[in-house]
């Protein structure tokens, strides 16, 4: 497809790993399903994610679409992993989403990032994010990464803002309001 660029593909065993003091980011485990389901299951996680829950089908699905991504572009989703416990709390990564949103942005990861409700409130987002930015710098050559974000979502707005990014437009999706930020390295 016009537009895709493909960053440096892996293998699956080749998903790096990134760690902080408390968190690891890794490739996601079948063990990952459980607690994913949950967490997109609760309608707190999904109100400024799309609206709706997900179905334990529809978060298998989008497990193994990140995971292929990186096969595919050499970026994608982590499974977020509480070092001290070993549970896995959310994901937090790169895509590619040939989104139908003006304006484009084919060919430029755009972040994403969710914690589950549980471990919420404790600075696990943020602390991901800067983790798998750093990554980003490090090993993807494009300067410029995005993000969307609903306009009521202001703990999300205050994360991306923290970490670089800026308010490029308010546009739509899916007929929806929503904020496009980008980030230069």
């Amino acid at each position: 497809m016009r537009g895709i660029v493909s960053f440096g593909a892996v293998g699956y065993g080749d998903i790096p790993v990134v760690e902080t003091p408390r968190l690891r980011l890794r490739a996601y485990r079948l063990g990952d399903l459980d607690a994913l389901s949950e967490m997109w299951a609760d309608p707190e996680v999904t109100r400024f994610i799309g609206g709706e829950p997900r179905s334990r089908a529809q978060v298998w699905q989008q497990m193994q679409r990140n995971t292929g991504s990186w096969a595919m572009l050499g970026f994608g989703y982590w499974a977020v992993e509480d070092i001290a416990t070993g549970a896995c709390v959310g994901e937090i990564g790169f895509m590619e989403g040939l989104r139908d949103i003006e304006p484009r942005f084919v060919g430029t990861p755009e972040a994403g990032w969710v914690i589950a409700p549980a471990w919420a409130g404790r600075g696990y987002a943020s602390e991901g994010l800067s983790a798998a930015l750093a990554w980003r710098d490090a090993h993807i050559a494009s300067a410029r990464t995005v993000c969307i974000i609903e306009p009521d979502h202001a703990v999300s707005i205050h994360i991306a803002q923290k970490h670089g990014f800026r308010k490029r437009v308010d546009t739509q999706i899916a007929g929806e309001p929503i904020g496009l930020f980008e980030r230069m390295r």
